[in-house]
């Protein structure tokens, strides 16, 4: 299945920071940020992180729930949550078959090694589950306004 604006958005069931199953269906009737990021406590993900967090009302007043996606285990997760105050769900995709129906695990590169990982990206996903906007390879400057003024704009 491949990732493609206005299709429906690849449905999927991870463990959240607690444990729980999550499916991408229990969202129904509201919007979904779906952000997939690199790993809990790095930097750049924790600015993403908190800067997702600090908007985290403005994304509910818009009826948009935020989920975070990594390949971390879900005891990094609640460790992040816990240490940032994260509001919302990260969720545990540690065999990364989320991430590759998403088309956002990547080879990437690194001071000289080669490995793969998750390239940043987000989803916005509307309330039918149809995908309506994608951010690949995402700068965390400024990118949580860019995702919020999409909502507002377009979806609200």
């Amino acid at each position: 299945m491949t990732v493609e604006v206005g299709k429906q958005a690849p449905a999927f069931t991870l463990p959240n920071q607690s444990g729980e199953t999550v499916n991408l269906s229990d969202y129904k009737g509201k919007h979904v940020v779906l952000y997939f990021y690199p790993k809990d406590m790095t930097p750049g993900c924790t600015t993403e992180a908190c800067d997702f967090r600090d908007n985290h009302e403005s994304f509910g007043e818009l009826d948009a729930v935020i989920i975070g996606v990594s390949p971390d285990p879900v005891e990094r997760h609640q460790k992040f949550i816990d240490k940032h105050e994260l509001p919302f769900e990260l969720l545990a995709d540690e065999d990364h078959k989320v991430a590759e129906a998403y088309d956002v695990w990547k080879l990437k590169k690194n001071f000289g090694k080669e490995y793969y990982g998750i390239e940043r990206s987000t989803f916005i996903i509307d309330k039918e589950g149809k995908l309506q906007k994608e951010y690949r390879k995402v700068k965390v400057d400024g990118h949580v306004e860019d995702a919020l003024t999409f909502i507002r704009d377009n979806l609200a």
